[in-house]
């Protein structure tokens, strides 16, 4: 009996042994070959793990990004020599972030301008209306400004002494014609230069009567800007009685900031609208820019010459214009986008992506901006044609070199890339 208990006993420890043999055997290799199989099949040894998200994160083995979480994805090895300084991104990195490029390329620096002004009263059509001769004001025919005067209206009286004993003088010469014909021709020149016309002359001389009111006449036709005197006022030979500017073409004098004095020059068309006519649109040319700024407002005054023989419009009046004008001394400019350009107050960056990497890297350089243009800026400096520059995302990028520890806006240690000076008048066909 006991016997037969021992052989039971040992079956059972065989059958045993003999279960746990197999179960490694099939089961011992099986699982991390096929768990190795599913993580490294198809990759070569050395390859390099990294993060769609984070591509800093640089791993020999795959597995979770510690960062975000996310699993990890091999880095294609590029065969071209990557800038130290560039930041590599995957490309699914680059559509994450909706990164976008643009090949940089010459073009007409064309810009729309908005400017604002007022309209004035054309300077060289202003006159003022004097006494010819010293006396006392007996009447004004023109009492108030704005008050529309012809040529050769009568626009005061005036009692003069002086014109008296000059018209007395005159009859006298008369009197005296045959003994002394000199003195005739005299008296009458003398009454010319106090602007009495010959029509009033030769009614003096043939009336024989003395006029003790003198008539003065507008030389010209216009409106009165200002009134200098009034009935009863004593004035002298030569004092303004009015002054007066004919309004048949009148100045539009527009405001223009710094930065857009070099989008505009001589001849440019401008068109322009007034509140006080909704839908017509009045147009002219540029024809004198002032050459100094205005110190309080830090503008320069553009002027424009506009016909006015309808009278519709009147000084003082706002208006808007528009001007689209190319920069001036240039055809054939270099032009980027706003959003391309990073802007830390000192410095101004873009990233250039280096061509021929299996993955797509950028490189941070610094530009010198010319004026803006639209939604553009003129590059003057550190971009040639043929560059690939990222256009949107830009924020994307800097931020993915800073966490790399790359060159960055916020790292001021990066050098001038050495690209030639933009010539705007090198020939390359525009956009």
């Amino acid at each position: 009996m006991k016997k037969v208990l021992a052989n039971s006993y040992i079956r059972t420890g065989l059958l045993v042994v003999a279960g746990i043999f197999l179960g490694w055997l099939f089961f011992h290799h099986s699982t991390p070959s096929n768990a190795k199989q599913n993580t490294d099949a198809g990759y070569p040894k050395g390859t390099i793990w990294t993060c769609a998200m984070h591509p800093q994160i640089r791993m020999d083995h795959p597995g979770k990004c510690p960062i975000c979480g996310m699993t990890l994805i091999p880095l294609k090895q590029d065969t071209a020599k990557v800038d130290s300084n560039a930041i590599v991104m995957t490309p699914d990195a680059i559509q994450l972030a909706n990164i976008q490029t643009t090949m940089v390329m010459r073009g007409n620096a064309v810009k729309e301008l908005q400017l604002y002004g007022k309209v004035a009263p054309d300077e060289r059509l202003e006159q003022t209306l004097p006494a010819y001769v010293s006396g006392r004001i007996q009447q004004l025919n023109l009492n108030f400004t704005g008050e529309s005067v012809i040529k050769g209206q009568n626009i005061a009286l005036i009692y003069s002494p002086d014109l008296i004993t000059a018209q007395k003088e005159l009859l006298e010469a008369v009197k005296m014609q045959k003994s002394y014909p000199n003195i005739l021709p005299a008296a009458k020149e003398k009454l010319k230069e106090w602007n009495l016309t010959d029509a009033q002359i030769a009614h003096i001389e043939s009336s024989g009567q003395i006029q003790n009111n003198f008539e003065v006449k507008s030389p010209v036709s216009g409106v009165v800007l200002v009134k200098r005197v009034n009935v009863g006022d004593y004035v002298a030979a030569g004092d303004p009685l009015y002054e007066v500017s004919n309004l048949s073409r009148v100045w539009v004098l527009f405001d223009a900031y710094e930065n857009d004095l070099p989008w505009l020059k001589l001849g440019d068309a401008i068109s322009f609208t007034s509140e006080s006519f909704p839908g017509k649109v009045f147009r002219g040319s540029i024809s004198f820019i002032d050459p100094v700024i205005n110190p309080d407002t830090r503008t320069a005054s553009v002027r424009v010459e506009v016909d006015n023989r309808d009278g519709s419009l009147k000084p003082g009046m706002f208006v808007t214009g528009n001007s689209r004008s190319q920069l001036s001394g240039g055809q054939n400019d270099i032009v980027i986008p706003q959003s391309a350009v990073l802007w830390t107050g000192t410095r101004s960056l873009v990233y250039v992506k280096t061509p021929d990497t299996a993955n797509p890297a950028f490189v941070m350089r610094e530009v010198t901006l010319g004026p803006s243009v639209g939604n553009g800026y003129v590059i003057l400096n550190g971009l040639q044609v043929g560059d690939t520059i990222v256009t949107n995302g830009t924020f994307s990028v800097d931020a993915a070199a800073q966490l790399a520890g790359k060159p960055s806006m916020m790292n001021s240690d990066v050098k001038k890339a050495p690209a030639p000076k933009s010539n705007s008048m090198a020939g390359m066909p525009g956009m």
